[in-house]
């Protein structure tokens, strides 16, 4: 706005959420993610604030980029990267990131192996993340201590000064673990200082995940049978009782290998033409086939995170 401009009196700031566009956004959030209640208040309670900062600069209140860096924290599958597409798109429609595109990197992404490796590949991360959010997963895993001859540190610091001298056209946001991140601002206080929004991803209830495996096979053109449904229902507090539990994304593996094994039956089952019923249910035993029914830790050779089942 021009220094010289008028400012104005009052401003409307239900008209500035209307042309913003930030209700379908948020109506959007509603509607495409079940649960995470918490998480949602959250969004709408930046929303406003940023519309609130709008305001104030438009009545010459405020002159500085608001600190919009975040730490994400909670469990794996509770959503955290598909928040962080929202949050870009968000974060565009306002006006604090150009572009609104959404980065997403590990440690692998950053740290180098050799002497001189580390900053041109956080450099070239960093560049292709202007204008719009940094998400970092597992960004604990950026500094490793015990290993002096570790990288880890050297991308910190080019992060840091990013963080603190681009805040206008860049949006960070770290993710991983609570306890872990707890220990790892801890170490690091300079990303501590600059986290200005934590939000918690609570685990999903069962009940949810029920809803959610749903809407997985929704989104495929397939559906439970009333039977599979329940299977599915007795499945996910059996499955949440052992280790490696990743929430929604033990559920969409469990539906993969749900319509592998109702696949395998129609191969060997069918007596005659099938029509789109047939193809496109889960039936009972696609789910009671599963390991987790037969009791006890059932973990396969792969090194995934939801490798039990």
């Amino acid at each position: 706005m021009d220094d010289d401009a008028p400012r104005p009196e009052t401003v409307d700031l239900a008209a500035a959420f209307e042309s913003s566009g930030v209700r379908d956004l948020l109506a959007e959030l509603d509607e495409t993610m079940i649960g995470l209640g918490p998480v949602k208040n959250r969004i709408r309670e930046t929303a406003a604030l940023l519309l609130v900062d709008q305001a104030r600069r438009q009545m010459g209140l405020a002159t500085e980029t608001p600190t919009l860096h975040m730490s994400f924290t909670g469990n794996p599958g509770t959503g955290k990267t598909t928040v962080a597409m929202k949050m870009a798109g968000l974060l565009h429609r306002l006006g604090y990131v150009r572009k609104g595109h959404l980065v997403t990197v590990t440690r692998d992404d950053l740290v180098g192996q050799y002497i001189g490796h580390t900053a041109p590949k956080t450099k070239e991360v960093l560049k292709k993340a202007m204008g719009g959010v940094l998400f970092i997963d597992e960004a604990y895993y950026l500094y490793r201590p015990e290993n002096e001859r570790d990288y880890g540190q050297e991308a910190i610091e080019i992060l840091l000064q990013v963080m603190e001298n681009n805040r206008d056209d860049l949006v960070v946001i770290l993710a991983g673990y609570a306890d872990r991140m707890d220990r790892f601002f801890d170490s690091n206080p300079g990303f501590r200082s600059r986290i200005a929004h934590h939000i918690e991803f609570p685990d999903y209830s069962d009940a949810e995940l029920l809803r959610i495996a749903e809407r997985m096979l929704t989104d495929q053109n397939y559906v439970f049978d009333p039977a599979a449904r329940q299977a599915m229902a007795d499945y996910i507090p059996a499955r949440r009782a052992q280790p490696h539990f990743a929430n929604a994304r033990s559920i969409r593996n469990a539906l993969d290998r749900a319509r592998l094994r109702q696949a395998n039956r129609l191969f060997t089952e069918a007596k005659g033409p099938l029509n789109a019923t047939d193809l496109s249910t889960i039936a009972e035993p696609d789910i009671r086939a599963s390991r987790v029914f037969r009791g006890g830790l059932d973990v396969d050779r792969r090194p995934a995170a939801d490798a039990a089942e």
